[in-house]
């Protein structure tokens, strides 16, 4: 299938590594301009060398999320230096699994307002576009309860809505929204390696928990969340679509 790609424009946040990283290099495979973001510059650095390889525009930033101001002048300025902006790939995530008033707030400003600052700031590219584009990365953790129950799956589930809402508001000026919700991810580096490493029992109850009998990949999400940002899904939009090898059991109508 032709997904429509060449020649587009993305940004993904958080695309130095697992999922945002998986998300840019797919992109590019399918001939889309890119623009990364990370709080890493070597990462950032060695990240845009290995997409451009590919034979596309890319470009990148060493920043933090947090950082409003930083956040907004990174769009501003890739929508400039790409030409525009077509798709947006909002990944970045504090993990903020305790409970405490700190992990509340790195939730609230990194998984929701940083996905929401992206937006905004992308907003005038994306009604430019034609074909607009936005995708959030969520977890199944925004859908049930679990261990990450408390900020991370709060504002994972916020994520959701606020998509939907985008999804109604912007479908007018032809500007899709969906969300994509990744059950347990694993990638060298990642959340589940560090778990499997410093917490053995903790990793082996979540990894008994999958029914396939295994974790799922980056590039596994990243094929969703690519063909939801890709005028081939051209009348999905406000869809929140699971990628979790079957392992959470409520029924997403």
């Amino acid at each position: 299938m032709d997904l429509g790609l060449a020649g587009r424009r993305a940004l993904v946040t958080g695309g130095t590594k697992g999922i945002g990283r998986a998300t840019a290099e797919l992109l590019a495979e399918e001939g889309a301009g890119i623009a990364i973001c990370a709080r890493d510059a070597g990462e950032v650095e060695e990240t845009v060398a290995a997409l451009r390889a590919r034979g596309v525009p890319a470009t990148g930033r060493a920043l933090d999320v947090a950082d409003a101001d930083a956040l907004r002048a990174w769009v501003r300025d890739a929508g400039q230096e790409l030409g525009g902006i077509d798709v947006v790939v909002a990944n970045v995530s504090a993990l903020a699994v305790a409970t405490d008033e700190a992990a509340w707030h790195a939730g609230y400003e990194v998984d929701m307002m940083h996905s929401v600052r992206t937006v905004d700031a992308a907003m005038p590219f994306l009604e430019a576009s034609g074909a607009g584009s936005i995708v959030l990365v969520s977890s199944v953790s925004g859908r049930e309860i679990d261990f990450a129950a408390g900020p991370y799956g709060a504002f994972k589930a916020a994520l959701i809505h606020y998509a939907q809402g985008l999804a109604h508001r912007l479908a007018p000026k032809g500007i899709r929204a969906n969300t994509v919700s990744p059950g347990n991810i694993y990638f060298p580096g990642g959340v589940w390696a560090r778990i499997e490493r410093d917490n053995a029992a903790l990793y082996a109850s979540a990894l008994a928990l999958n029914p396939m009998g295994r974790m799922g990949t980056p590039q596994e999400v990243a094929r969703g969340v690519v063909f939801l940002a890709s005028p081939a899904a051209s009348f999905v939009s406000g869809t929140n679509l699971v990628v979790d090898g079957a392992l959470t059991r409520g029924v997403q109508f």
